[in-house]
């Protein structure tokens, strides 16, 4: 299982959220180049990258700092935050070291999007399924549709999608622990490689996904916290 960091950009900053809320943030380094180099230097293989002002704007308001990390490390990412037309795709595809980008509000909203993107990348999308009470909540969060979860990855089965980021939005930043069940629930249920975020605050919530069909585990704020240690949750998961 892949234990991937998170580094979550607002204003160029490394910040991180409580639950998605642009208001409730805590800003652990103002240079988020350094950040990755620790994560890469500790162990990670894949880190995951969220333009903030992206998801909320619906624009590449950090690509400068996003291309620079990932310009900064061997390691590869993955981007996510205000990916909604196909020339950020083809901006972002092309930098160096980017494995895919995560798509949310696209996968909602623009399917035909979505179906072009895949065609032309292929197993170089995610889909970033990102719940409110097992509801699809898009643009950053704001909004929450009326489309559950389970529904969204049913449908993008044979899409061409490489895997399903999915969070819990209720637990995000929360340091509570995830929500297991749902994410397990979710994975079993489609065949589409399923990536766990949100919430995961202890080594105990990381073990708690070994044997199940969830094949990684995006960590935020318990790295940045202190809460887990990296290389630690990297040797239980097995990588």
């Amino acid at each position: 299982m892949l234990i991937i960091p998170a580094i979550d950009i607002k204003g160029g900053a490394c910040v991180r959220l409580t639950q998605g809320r642009m208001d409730a943030e805590t800003v652990y380094s103002i240079n988020p180049i350094e950040v990755a180099r620790r994560w890469e230097g500790l162990g990670a293989s894949l880190i995951h990258l969220v333009d903030l002002d992206g998801a909320i704007g619906g624009e590449a308001s950090n690509y400068d700092v996003i291309e620079r990390i990932a310009a900064s490390v061997n390691c590869e990412v993955q981007i996510g935050g205000g990916i909604r037309d196909e020339c950020t795709a083809d901006k972002y595809l092309n930098i160096k070291n980017v494995k895919r980008i995560i798509l949310g509000t696209i996968a909602v909203e623009n399917p035909t999007l979505l179906a072009t993107l895949a065609k032309k990348y292929p197993q170089r999308l995610a889909a970033g399924i990102d719940a409110k009470d097992g509801f699809v909540a898009i643009k950053g969060w704001v909004n929450v549709t009326g489309k559950r979860a389970s529904e969204l990855a049913t449908a993008l089965e044979g899409k061409g999608i490489s895997c399903i980021i999915y969070t819990d939005i209720s637990r995000d930043g929360m340091l509570k622990g995830p929500n297991h069940k749902a994410t397990c629930d979710l994975a079993g249920s489609v065949n589409i490689p399923v990536v766990a975020s949100g919430g995961v605050s202890t080594l105990d919530d990381v073990k708690a996904y070994l044997g199940s069909s969830v094949e990684g585990v995006i960590i935020g704020k318990a790295l940045y916290a202190g809460a887990i240690n990296l290389e630690e949750a990297i040797k239980a998961a097995g990588c």
